[in-house]
């Protein structure tokens, strides 16, 4: 399975084109506006604009499962992304990453465990899933993990495709 096989809608209400990422490096992360770790942006913006153009993209995903913490409309999502944080990434619907409702991405993203062999459920907001061009899924990053920590950093310098 690739990103490119998945079909899932932008925050826009329009087909998101993942086959326009599919040779890029993607960081995935299920976001949340009203969370402890939503400074977080700020920091995936920062890898977007030091990476975009060598072929990487951050793709937030909304997502309201943890306490609640992302309950806004997509326009309020988007406004307060664009205002407050600046996000130029692409965003997809608001999507259940767990459970019974499951997005097929999250279905197949959680097969992929961490750096400490745990696969499974996403554990919080902010939880990051590092995909390489070929479309393997080649890192798992805990929500705590800063997107600019070094091993975020380094994983994705290790995939750039340019």
């Amino acid at each position: 399975m690739a990103l490119s096989d998945i079909t899932i809608t932008g925050l826009d209400g329009s087909p998101l084109d993942t086959s326009a990422l599919a040779e890029d490096a993607v960081l995935v992360v299920n976001v949340a506006s009203k969370c402890g770790l939503t400074p977080q942006y700020s920091g995936l913006e920062a890898l977007q604009k030091r990476y975009g153009d060598r072929g990487f993209t951050v793709l937030g995903v909304p997502c309201n499962q943890f306490a609640a913490q992302e309950p806004g409309t997509a326009q309020e999502i988007e406004t307060f992304c664009s205002t407050t944080y600046g996000v130029t990434f692409p965003m997809t619907e608001k999507v259940d990453v767990n459970g019974p409702g499951r997005h097929p991405l999250y279905s197949w993203l959680t097969a992929t465990a961490d750096d400490k062999g745990e696969a499974g459920d996403v554990t919080w907001n902010f939880e990051k899933f590092l995909l390489a061009p070929s479309g393997e899924v080649v890192a798992r990053f805990r929500p705590q993990t800063e997107p600019e920590s070094a091993d975020v950093v380094s994983a994705i310098e290790g995939v750039l495709p340019k």
